[in-house]
């Protein structure tokens, strides 16, 4: 009976055993090796250094309320924005009063900060709604061209420069064809940072 038993139990536990290795510990340190050999950027997060530190993610987005700084989307995740680990989006529909309220007492903000309440120049919409995912480290050209007049007053930096660095940093469509082109606000900001420090 106990012989039965354990030609029985032997195939069974021969297979987790040999399963367990394979999945368990070979497969993941075979993808962790070629993915630090070949994409090791990417593999540790796609990290933007500055001065050998680490200062943010190209993938995870950053609140900037400065006023000298380009403004990021909101973010939808909870307690704090840009929450990594809470990825969310608000889940509220455009018909909600507090959506509704919520990018009315935003659309002023953004006129008052960046004087564009007279002109009838319009709010970009990345700047008073959050990505599906609360965490996009993008804005589109036109939020970023948005924040110019703002941007100019603050810093004392010409027009034509805060342009140029806005062209210089706006990111094309993937392949050519996929999505919209975009602006990584952390890099823009740290290239204006840059600009500053030479204006002085």
């Amino acid at each position: 009976m106990f012989k039965e038993i354990g030609a029985q139990l032997r195939p069974v536990l021969v297979s987790m055993l040999v399963l367990t290795l394979l999945t368990g510990f070979i497969y993941p340190a075979l993808v962790t090796a070629i993915a630090q050999v070949f994409f090791a950027k990417q593999a540790n997060g796609s990290l933007i250094l500055e001065q050998g530190k680490p200062v943010g993610s190209e993938l995870i987005g950053q609140p900037f309320s400065d006023p000298a700084h380009f403004w990021s989307r909101p973010s939808g995740t909870s307690p704090a924005p840009y929450k990594a680990d809470a990825s969310c989006g608000s889940n509220q529909a455009p018909s909600n009063p507090d959506f509704k309220t919520a990018v009315g007492d935003r659309i002023t903000a953004l006129q008052d900060a960046n004087k564009h309440e007279d002109d009838g120049t319009p709010v970009p919409v990345d700047l008073v709604t959050a990505s599906g995912s609360g965490l996009d480290p993008h804005i589109s050209p036109a939020a970023a061209h948005y924040q110019e007049v703002r941007i100019v007053r603050e810093t004392g930096i010409p027009f034509e420069k805060i342009r140029a660095l806005i062209a210089e940093h706006t990111e094309g469509r993937q392949l050519s064809f996929l999505g919209e082109p975009s602006v990584n606000v952390l890099k823009l900001n740290l290239a204006l940072d840059k600009l500053r420090a030479t204006q002085k």
